[in-house]
């Protein structure tokens, strides 16, 4: 990294300034998409939760997740992602909708237990 002292920006280049600025830019921007994305799918999970707790369906399906766990260390692969860390992210994501479902079909007076 380049540095100029001119003791507006700590002493670091202009040019290396403002590259900073844009990629830091660029993940905000990716963060909010992430963060939005994320509030569009636990819309769509809050609706099976609902459709599972109306039809006595058990919160959790384990075969469904585990065909997106491979589907998404596919994905993660195709992408040069590291697929133990999408695998990760989606296992964290799985819990927290099984969450969901487990309250949403608390709420509904589900009798049978979490599955």
């Amino acid at each position: 990294m380049t540095t100029s002292d001119n003791g507006d920006n700590g002493g670091i280049d202009p040019s290396v300034q403002a590259e900073l600025d844009r990629l830091r830019g660029s993940i905000d921007n990716i963060d909010a998409a992430v963060v939005h994305m994320l509030a569009e799918r636990f819309k769509c999970t809050q609706q099976v939760g609902l459709l599972k707790a109306a039809h006595q369906l058990p919160p959790a399906d384990p075969a469904r997740e585990q065909r997106q766990i491979i589907r998404l260390r596919q994905l993660a692969e195709s992408a040069r992602l590291d697929p133990a860390f999408a695998e990760k992210l989606l296992n964290f994501i799985i819990a927290e909708v099984i969450r969901h479902h487990e309250t949403i079909a608390d709420s509904s007076g589900r009798t049978d237990g979490p599955a």
